[in-house]
């Protein structure tokens, strides 16, 4: 048995390159239950963290009672992080909404039945359709965490029963840097790389991502590589001295860590190096890109001196890091918030990818790029049309795109929202708070925790005027503002598909009934659906199906011809083996590993996601300077200068803050803060200095603190890091739901949501909030009374190792992991021929696959 509380990662299975991954199968299990004891197993993936890792849910006299990995799954392998082994059931026990809530007359919630809940809410619906605001009264903000079926059946029923523009969801938080990078790059979202590029790489870059607590298992992917013969050497780009910056130092890598906000300094000088050096494969770039001659002129001033003088990084590790990126045969790059949550979000992202293309490294084993996202089905808000965008990854500018998909629903094109750029969620809140906005519904989301700034987000959610409907397994401190809560069945209480950050299509089958009347988001946005009435043209009604598999149907011939093709992929399909990485389809009937393989990208005109941005502004191209530009299938070489980011330390306010994660939670901790284990990990929030500042500041561990920003104020206990200086670190992920003394919303006289904190500022084409720049000064407000709760056993561990206790998991910790002598499982077969990209040869082809 293992404390994988203590040993986050497990036991090593070290292997060389280009070998198979071996196969560890880990299982935990309720104290009180034996694993012979278990009544069934379930298939499911995990869902608390975007890595989509292969599961079997336990259940035992109705209940679910523990999980395990599936040996056979390509992305996992049989493992599961602390989260998904703690973390992924317990609350099904816990206090959970059983009943709908609807506000009385006194203020107060009270329980009432469906009929009741969902009559006011459409009563409410069809009184604000009638103004003049019309369908621009409603406004969707849902999550990252529900099921395809369910976002497709959404975003149906906005654009097409509604005809909102204003739908987005809390990706926009945390994978909408991945998505603009991907399309400014190479015309459409898609990852480009995957999973098994790790067995197959000679270096790992982590621009930004502390992999090893925000992606435990594909971690320990990389940990294995690194403990066998011919280990990749790691890159990590990170403030913090992170276990991904331990293990760059021990391979001979680099750890660069430079100022929160200055990200694009570095890419350039990176970039400019590999260039001055010749490490271009000038025939790919030639051949298959556009810009070369922009980005050149563009890095030309960003020496590594002049790098170092903006980021405080020595220039001797730019120019490391440049030889290892620009000598190394093969190279994979990840990217996650450390970019996407930054100043020039996308600029920085898009440089990433710069990378690649000027050595061609894209298409081939251990040459790939993963923009990575922060929730396990933030892809699929993204190609399903939730997050704003049109389904199938189509151009909300090209009018062919929007009558496609009219076509395809059998409504008039003119209702679907497309004369515009999609409203993004800091534009939803800012129309919340001037009024524009009468309804918002919001799914599967904490925002009153999440957001920026959050005393401004709790008075746009108490105000008279917003209608507000929350959609949530429990009351979370946003539901507490809402006029009505709708109690919706989680993971393991319904059935649906999910993708994750490589492409991979998993199915979640149902496991457990929901408790109480709790009904799924699929069922409760159909009831909305029949409610409203909402027909085609025919008089017909819009959404022609009923349950999960009819959504996936109806969604895989909305993907037909495009690049996210599911037309190949059955639930029968997906149940007993591995997950499958789309495009699925004639093809590509096995799936598809990695795109892009032969350098065939989905630019044209007639087929791309976006006619692209400028990274500075965010100004959209128009149709005709996008055609101008005759792309034809090649990828574009985005370049930007640095700008300083819109707020820096200061005399009044000297250090730089950035935001984050621990290991053992997820986002505001409705689920994982309901684990014993995981609870215990990490009980409360705290603030990371380092040393130096602390003496400074005459701070000792566990001392009480005071940040204070322009915005707001936040306490917590102190954690003398191995950060650097001038940096304030704090996670994201304390609230109020389970302070005994507040209202479960607000912060009273103890404001611990770093949230309190952060701007309300925005990367100019991705929209995606910069969490990680702004600017707090700290004061102590009393003596320790011990050591401040941060775990030990990552980035938060103490710089003086010895001087405070470990943490360590209790023996309902354990669990048990078994190495399997079988064959590992395999990606899919790379078709002879790439699966043909939409539009190559200058066509274009319609949701039913015909040529327009």
């Amino acid at each position: 048995m293992s404390d994988r509380i203590a040993d986050v990662w497990g036991a090593r299975t070290p292997h060389p390159r280009d070998t198979p991954w071996p196969v560890r199968v880990d299982t935990h299990l309720d104290a009180s239950v034996a694993e012979e004891d278990v009544d069934r197993w379930v298939q499911s993936a995990c869902v608390l963290c975007s890595n989509g890792c292969g599961c079997d849910i336990a259940v035992k006299d109705g209940r679910m009672v523990g999980v395990r990995g599936r040996a056979a799954d390509t992305v996992n392998h049989g493992r599961l992080g602390p989260k998904g082994l703690y973390g992924s059931w317990q609350w099904s026990r816990t206090d959970r909404l059983t009943r709908p809530l609807v506000r009385d007359a006194g203020g107060e919630l009270v329980e009432c039945d469906w009929d009741t809940a969902m009559g006011r809410i459409v009563e409410r619906s069809r009184q604000l359709l009638a103004t003049d605001a019309g369908a621009l009264s409603h406004a969707f903000y849902t999550s990252g965490q529900l099921f395809l079926e369910e976002y497709y059946t959404l975003g149906v029923i906005g654009k097409a029963g509604l005809g909102t523009p204003h739908m987005d969801g809390n990706t926009r938080l945390c994978t909408a840097t991945a998505a603009a990078a991907l399309k400014e790059s190479f015309g459409s979202d898609g990852q480009p790389g995957s999973y098994s590029d790790i067995e197959a790489t000679d270096a790992v870059f982590l621009f930004g991502h502390n992999m090893a607590e925000t992606q435990t298992v594909l971690w320990m992917r990389i940990l294995d590589r690194i403990h066998g013969p011919n280990p990749p050497r790691i890159v990590a780009v990170d403030p913090r001295m992170t276990k991904v910056a331990e293990a760059a130092r021990s391979t001979g890598g680099v750890h660069l860590a430079p100022l929160p906000g200055t990200n694009q300094a570095l890419m350039n000088a990176l970039t400019r190096e590999v260039i001055h050096e010749g490490w271009l494969d000038e025939d790919y770039v030639a051949a298959h890109t556009l810009g070369f001659d922009e980005l050149k002129a563009t890095v030309e001033p960003y020496t590594p001196e002049h790098a170092a003088g903006i980021c405080r990084v020595p220039a001797e590790d730019i120019r490391r890091a440049a030889q290892i990126f620009g000598t190394c045969e093969r190279v994979l790059s990840t990217v996650l918030q450390g970019f996407f949550q930054s100043h020039q979000a996308t600029a920085a992202s898009c440089a990433v990818n710069n990378l690649h293309l000027l050595r061609g490294m894209l298409g081939r084993p251990g040459c790939g790029i993963l923009q990575m996202n922060g929730q396990p089905t933030a892809q699929n808000t993204r190609e399903c049309g939730a997050d704003g965008d049109l389904p199938g990854f189509r151009n909300w500018d090209n009018p062919h795109h929007v009558q496609q998909l009219a076509d395809l629903w059998n409504v008039d094109p003119l209702i679907i929202p497309h004369w515009a750029p999609p409203t993004h969620a800091m534009q939803i809140w800012r129309y919340c708070e001037q009024g524009s906005i009468g309804l918002l519904w919001i799914s599967g989301t904490n925002p009153a925790v999440s957001l920026p700034e959050l005393p401004r987000i709790r008075k746009i959610l108490g105000q008279d005027s917003l209608f507000t409907i929350v959609q949530d397994g429990f009351l979370t401190e946003t539901a507490r503002f809402a006029d009505v809560v709708l109690p919706a069945a989680l993971w393991g209480e319904k059935q649906g598909t999910f993708t994750n950050v490589n492409r991979t299509v998993h199915l979640s089958d149902k496991a457990v009934e929901p408790p109480g009347q709790a009904r799924s988001d699929l069922d409760i946005w159909l009831d909305y659906a029949r409610r409203m009435d909402f027909r085609d043209k025919d008089g017909a009604p819009l959404i022609k199906w009923s349950d999960p598999q009819g959504a996936f149907e109806a969604w895989k011939e909305c993907t037909r011809g495009r690049l996210v093709d599911y037309t190949g992929l059955t639930y029968d399909k997906l149940r007993g083996g591995s997950g499958i990485p789309w495009p699925v389809n004639e093809q590509a009937p096995g799936g598809t590993d990695r795109l892009y393989t032969d350098a065939n990208f989905p630019t044209h005109p007639d087929v791309c996601e976006t006619y692209g941005h400028d990274l500075l502004t965010g100004g959209v191209l128009s149709a005709q300077e996008y055609r101008a530009k005759n792309p034809d299938g090649r990828a574009f070489l985005k370049a930007a200068a640095y700008v300083p980011p819109p707020e820096s330390p200061g005399e009044d306010y000297p250090f730089a803050l950035t935001t984050g994660r621990t290991v053992y939670h997820f986002h505001t901790r409705t689920k994982t803060g309901r684990s014993r284990q995981l609870r215990r990990a990490a009980p409360g929030v705290w603030v990371e200095l380092s040393v130096d500042d602390a003496q400074r500041l005459g701070v000792g561990e566990g001392d009480l603190v005071r940040l204070e920003s322009p915005r707001g104020t936040m306490q917590a206990p102190v954690r003398i890091g191995r950060g650097r200086d001038g940096v304030v670190f704090t996670p994201f992920h304390y609230g109020y739901w389970d302070q005994t003394d507040t209202d479960g919303a607000t912060p009273g006289d103890h404001p611990r949501a770093a949230n309190e904190l952060t701007i309300t500022e925005w990367d100019p084409v991705s929209k995606q909030p910069l969490y990680k720049t702004g600017a707090v000064r700290v004061t102590k407000i009393a003596d320790a009374a011990g050591p401040s709760p941060a775990p030990t056993t990552t980035a938060s561990a103490p710089a003086g190792p010895d001087s405070v206790p470990p943490t360590v998991g209790d023996p309902d910790a354990d669990v048990r992991e078994h190495p399997h002598a079988t064959a590992p499982p395999q990606p899919p077969r790379q078709p002879e021929a790439s699966p043909e990209q939409p539009g190559s040869a200058g066509t274009t082809t319609s949701a039913t696959g015909s040529e327009d």
